[in-house]
């Protein structure tokens, strides 16, 4: 990735950081819901390029296989949920990530009951999911570039939650959107392979793209002798850890 110009600082609407704080600190009772507001998301921008693309097969630029991706780093804290949908350029980034629920702000406020179970079902309804992200992040980047656009218009958007955020000029050769999650440090049982897979299988069953985990390559095992059951199959640590990162796969 290769930032074309320096980052240009703005601020959030005021409504922003009154919604940023109150999803943060008492809106959700579980946690995890981030990451179906975020899979559903990335959903929605396949299924918006899979519309576009009936009138210009070229947004597809080769590759018509919709996906969404699911990824966690555990040494650097992080997870990444990554979408080759429709994608977004720089005005439109501005646009839906500098301002939470737009004209539905108030109404969004007003509908509030302080259950949080009912509570957390106006997320998606009123467009800030998105911003689900803060719960577990205390910081977000964000990598996309808009389908059909030059590599050279990929649009980096960088925010810590708290009333401002940045946004840059990248180079990004695939289309879509990739969000990096930058985990509070109390919040690293998320980033954990099998921790996000229940999680994705709990909420994001009704996707209507394919939901890949990308898992990563178990380690060698040195030295260790073959063990086989009454069968004659071997049974090797290394080979019950391979077939058990195998089965994950996507869903």
């Amino acid at each position: 990735m290769t930032i074309e110009k320096e980052p240009v600082n703005h601020k959030f609407a005021s409504d922003n950081a009154k919604i940023l704080q109150l999803m943060i600190h008492s809106l959700y009772s579980n946690k995890e819901i981030f990451l179906r507001e975020l899979v559903s998301n990335a959903a929605d921008a396949s299924d918006k390029l899979r519309f576009k693309g009936l009138s210009n097969a070229d947004l597809f630029e080769g590759d018509g296989e919709l996906r969404v991706r699911v990824s966690c780093d555990k040494e650097n804290n992080t997870v990444t949920i990554s979408d080759n949908g429709i994608g977004m350029n720089l005005d439109e980034v501005v646009e839906h990530l500098g301002t939470i629920a737009k004209s539905g702000t108030a109404e969004f406020f007003s509908q509030l009951s302080g259950d949080q179970a009912s509570d957390s079902q106006l997320i998606g309804q009123f467009g800030v999911g998105f911003y689900s992200a803060f719960i577990v992040a205390d910081k977000v980047t964000v990598r996309t570039r808009r389908a059909g656009d030059d590599a050279s218009e990929g649009v980096e958007w960088v925010s810590a939650g708290e009333g401002e955020f940045t946004t840059a000029k990248i180079n990004k050769t695939n289309r879509g959107t990739d969000i990096i999650l930058h985990l509070k440090e109390e919040e690293s049982e998320f980033a954990d392979e099998w921790r996000l897979k229940s999680i994705v299988t709990k909420y994001s069953d009704h996707i209507s793209v394919s939901v890949e985990m990308l898992t990563p390559e178990v380690p060698a095992v040195e030295a260790v002798a073959e063990e086989k059951d009454d069968e004659g199959n071997v049974t090797t640590p290394a080979v019950e850890a391979r077939d058990a990162i195998d089965q994950m796969g996507s869903y």
